[in-house]
């Protein structure tokens, strides 16, 4: 019976080191190292901000839709100064529709369309900080 929980007690204790010593392994990682779920995808570049976590795909975003791929849209677009940081509110209003558009002219040979497809993505996700003009 002793053995028994001497056995129970050493299993339970090797099982909490294991959770330890993950919990420890997965927070000394560095999150811009972890993997993009779409590997068409990368991660954002240093210079991005890690608080641009809504969203992990390209999938067609437009003006008047709301929800995680806008504020996406919107935190990137806030980095690479073309959007103020008050603007993020998950809405593709008028604000980042312009915002969208000054980009898609500053990186040709994107269009200028205001439409964020598969190809402004990935211009978004690549660019650094970019613009130096003031915002208006």
């Amino acid at each position: 019976m002793i053995r028994k929980m001497l056995s129970s007690r050493r299993a339970a204790g090797a099982s909490a080191l294991t959770v330890v010593a993950l919990a420890a392994a997965l927070a000394a990682t560095p999150a811009a190292s972890a993997t993009s779920a779409d590997g068409d995808n990368p991660p954002p570049p240093p210079g991005s901000s890690p608080v641009c976590a809504f969203y992990d795909g390209d999938g067609l975003t437009v003006y008047g839709e709301r929800g995680d791929r806008v504020s996406q849209v919107q935190c990137m677009l806030a980095n690479r100064h073309y959007l103020p940081w008050s603007a993020l509110d998950g809405t593709f209003g008028p604000q980042t529709l312009l915002a969208v558009q000054r980009f898609q002219a500053d990186n040709p040979p994107l269009v200028p369309d205001g439409l964020v497809t598969p190809v402004t993505w990935s211009a978004l996700w690549h660019a650094g900080p970019t613009r130096t003009t003031p915002l208006p």
